[in-house]
């Protein structure tokens, strides 16, 4: 599609026969080859698998009001880092339809939606939110990383309209480390709370001491979620 070529992906591919797969969003800043290259810094072995597709995109540069209206690799504005102020939709929804064109081609490939899970770290969790709570509910599942949504974020509001209506919502895994002092560790806490009271089925993890990064029980713990998710079809 030519909306999905927009985004520069990087992918690891299975093994074997492809029967899933993982969109895995970087943080502010960062880009789809510097995620992969962090993960596997921080993983033995590497977040692979026999069957899954795990797919790294690079989110284009905008002006990012944080940064005074500097370019940067970001999957949505802001104005700044707080749960306190408004979300800015229309980057983000604009985002969202970028980023479903690769949700689509993972689906032209033969993979059913509830074989596709979306995540990310920071800011790459919070687009996963909004992917997954607001535009692709019937995915597979989602995870956020040391992610936070606004206090009064459209992702809540629509994850208590579906379960309001008895429709199902992906169920969410959240992880952040208590030594966090950029994205907060009450963010993420409160985050998983709302998104509970919602009707979302949530388990949060801490891990004591981590700061704004990622670490290797983190991602087994992960690891382990996907395939409990996303099992071998074979």
């Amino acid at each position: 599609m030519a909306a999905a070529r927009k985004l520069q992906l990087c992918a690891v591919s299975p093994t074997a026969k492809h029967s899933a797969s993982v969109l895995f969003l970087h943080g502010s800043g960062d880009t789809g080859q510097g995620l992969r290259a962090w993960v596997r810094d921080v993983m033995t072995p590497d977040l692979a698998f026999s069957h899954i597709r795990v797919i790294y995109p690079t989110a284009p540069e905008r002006p990012y009001t944080p940064m005074r209206g500097a370019l940067s690799s970001v999957w949505f504005d802001r104005l700044k880092i707080s749960r306190d102020c408004p979300e800015h939709l229309d980057s983000i929804d604009a985002m969202a339809e970028l980023l479903g064109s690769v949700i689509q081609d993972e689906v032209n490939a033969g993979i059913p939606k509830h074989r596709i899970i979306i995540g990310g770290f920071s800011m790459g969790g919070a687009m996963a939110l909004h992917l997954t709570c607001r535009f692709h509910p019937d995915v597979g599942g989602v995870f956020a990383l040391s992610s936070f949504l606004n206090k009064d974020s459209a992702a809540f509001q629509a994850v208590e309209e579906r379960c309001g209506r008895g429709l199902p919502v992906p169920e969410l895994l959240q992880c952040h480390g208590t030594s966090d002092d950029l994205v907060l560790p009450q963010w993420g806490r409160v985050t998983s709370a709302l998104l509970q009271t919602a009707g979302m089925r949530c388990t949060y993890q801490s891990y004591p001491g981590l700061g704004h990064q990622l670490c290797g029980p983190e991602m087994e713990l992960l690891r382990g979620w996907i395939l409990s998710k996303l099992p071998s079809s074979s």
